[in-house]
């Protein structure tokens, strides 16, 4: 049995995200003085009085707006209705009902769904009756007032919510193992695409709008038996592009979406090739120590002959020469092909990533490639390799005990780590190796 779900909904900018960000516990949502800038819908976990829920951020509903973008929010916040158990509707205690509150409780009430009234923007509690009683009029049960920016009244809130929650079981409060898969890649390179593929319904917004996912959105989806929560997150931009304070939220939220996750389908768009934004992105990756997957999507828009794909790679792993290790798949987010693939390869490299090498079998094969290429020197002195311990994981690391680390030239140390990666592996993840003397 998995977790209840609670949905926030309501028109535009009467504080969803910062109601969400209060009780999420983290500014998770972002969180601006201008409409619209919650797209899709956005999952946490909640605690409260040892029960549990995932709560679930939406756009602002406008029903009657015809625009493309501001109709595929009300459709992510129609989704997030229907999945819910209990759902929180949001209106602005200061500016009073307006047509849209109206029209958005006229939509709640054909759910049959149970709906908590949620009265915003209540600052000053002392004639806190006078300030709510207009909103009776929706036709919900007791309103519940609050100030989400200041945190007043929200207790009250999730005590209300508890009492509607469904019975708990033993198998709610077990949380399911899942690989936390980060896609990330520049704007309009086709994340989204390929999230909404592999879960099979259009699960964040679609778009040809560069930077049109704003937040990092989770999605648990179970594929071969293995269950994957997959964090689509928004476009990375040149830091030149950041002008506001949504863009820089919406980078820095990416970035920490690679924090996070076990391992990351860096998308490259195949009409393009790498450029210099992807350096930077799959750089930080590496820098991370994550498992990463090099993904060319739009394939299906490339003329190929037989030598197409190998030609491709070859200079995939020039510009990127950093990621020699890193497998490249070929795929399309329109057709489907190698989809499959590149779940596959991120598994398989995430589980690399985890990977401990037994000292004894490590040291023979580091003391086998030191026999067949002598270890560099510099004014006399050669470097002499002692031993190697493997002291960490996520990425594995590698301590080399030797005489005088500044005798290690890097062009030695890679020609090591080629040969551990030929003897185990560890495809897919960077290997950290640190020098340590040992006179």
């Amino acid at each position: 049995m998995t977790k209840p779900i609670v949905a926030i909904v309501g028109r535009p900018n009467v504080g969803k995200s910062t109601l969400f960000n209060r009780l999420a516990g983290n500014r998770i949502s972002i969180v601006e003085g201008e409409p619209s800038i919650t797209r899709d819908r956005i999952y946490a976990d909640v605690s409260w009085l040892d029960r549990e829920f995932i709560l679930v951020d939406t756009g602002g509903i406008e029903p009657g707006n015809d625009d493309l973008i501001k109709n595929k929010i009300k459709y992510q916040a129609e989704i997030a209705i229907e999945e819910a158990e209990i759902i929180m509707f949001v209106v602005d205690g200061r500016t009073g009902i307006t047509t849209l509150d109206e029209e958005v409780a006229q939509l709640l009430r054909k759910t049959n769904k149970k709906a908590i009234l949620v009265i915003n923007k209540i600052d000053n509690f002392s004639n806190v009756e006078e300030k709510v009683w207009e909103f009776y009029s929706l036709g919900f049960d007791e309103p519940v007032p609050i100030s989400a920016e200041h945190g007043k009244n929200t207790g009250d809130l999730l005590d209300e919510v508890i009492a509607h929650l469904p019975e708990s079981s033993d198998d709610e409060r077990q949380s399911d193992l899942a690989v936390n898969i980060a896609v990330v890649g520049k704007p309009n390179v086709g994340k989204s695409s390929l999230v909404n593929y592999i879960v099979g319904k259009e699960r964040v917004i679609v778009s040809d709008i560069p930077g049109t996912t704003r937040d990092a959105i989770d999605t648990m989806v179970e594929f071969e038996d293995v269950k994957y929560n997959l964090i689509d997150t928004a476009g990375l931009r040149r830091k030149s592009r950041v002008k506001d304070s949504v863009e820089y939220y919406s980078t820095l939220r990416s970035i920490r979406a690679i924090d996070r996750a076990d391992g990351v389908l860096m998308m490259i768009d195949a009409t393009e090739g790498v450029t210099e934004q992807d350096k930077k992105i799959a750089g930080y990756a590496h820098d991370a120590g994550k498992a990463i997957v090099l993904v060319i999507n739009k394939w299906d828009l490339i003329e190929k002959d037989e030598r197409t794909m190998e030609r491709y790679k070859d200079e995939v792993y020039y510009q990127l020469k950093f990621l020699s290790y890193a497998p490249v798949t070929f795929i399309s987010t329109v057709t489907g092909e190698r989809v499959g693939e590149a779940l596959k390869l991120v598994e398989y490299a995430v589980d690399q990533n985890s990977r401990r090498v037994k000292t004894g079998i490590l040291n023979e094969v580091v003391q086998e490639a030191v026999q067949l290429r002598q270890p560099p020197s510099k004014k006399g002195k050669r470097l002499k390799v002692f031993y190697v311990s493997q002291v960490g994981i996520k990425p594995p690391t590698l301590v080399f005990f030797v005489n005088n680390p500044g005798l290690m030239h890097f062009s030695y140390q890679r020609y090591l780590e080629n040969s551990i990666r030929s003897a185990f592996g560890f495809i897919g993840t960077p290997i950290n190796i640190k020098l340590k003397s040992r006179s």
